[in-house]
């Protein structure tokens, strides 16, 4: 066989990271969990990727290895898959060779996260419902509630631990 038998994981790393961390930035708006999100995608496709797979075709694995980081990320914080990653997210990615897969919460999830939205104050249930249902950014959450980033930031925080009372409450209900 011609070519290498494994990938050189240093290129592979080097030309991919900015991207994969900015596209996670986006989703989460928070840089630790970006770079914690980022590291666990590079982490899945160190195995399985293949050495003679060409840019184009990494470039889609690592977007769809981002997308079940992602939709793993968003289950475990908060018991619902947010995934939708479109393409106009991925502009920077020159000849990405990917295809959109919007995934969908079954509706006993949609119920759950209905029943923990429910017994949150007003602002919280809002702003979990900007950043996480309908993908706003930080910004774009704080824009909406007439707020600043860095107050948007703190109701963020404080919803998601009240949901995560909420769930664990509902739970013991169940």
């Amino acid at each position: 066989m011609e070519g290498k038998s494994e990938p050189d994981w240093e290129t592979v790393y080097r030309e991919n990271v900015v991207w994969v961390y900015r596209l996670m930035l986006r989703k989460v708006g928070n840089p630790a969990d970006a770079e914690d999100l980022t590291g666990e995608v590079f982490l899945a496709v160190l195995k399985p990727l293949r050495g003679s797979a060409s840019a184009a075709e990494i470039r889609a694995y690592l977007m769809a290895t981002a997308r079940t980081v992602l939709a793993a990320h968003w289950r475990r914080l908060f018991g619902r898959e947010v995934t939708t990653i479109g393409l106009d997210e991925t502009a920077d990615i020159p000849d990405a060779g990917y295809r959109t897969v919007n995934g969908s919460a079954a509706p006993a999830s949609d119920r759950r996260v209905d029943a923990i939205l429910a017994e949150l104050p007003e602002r919280a249930r809002k702003v979990l419902r900007l950043r996480f249902l309908e993908s706003y950014s930080l910004q774009d959450a704080a824009n909406e509630l007439g707020v600043s980033l860095a107050n948007v930031k703190v109701i963020q925080h404080r919803a998601l631990r009240l949901a995560a009372q909420a769930a664990a409450r509902i739970e013991e209900q169940a």
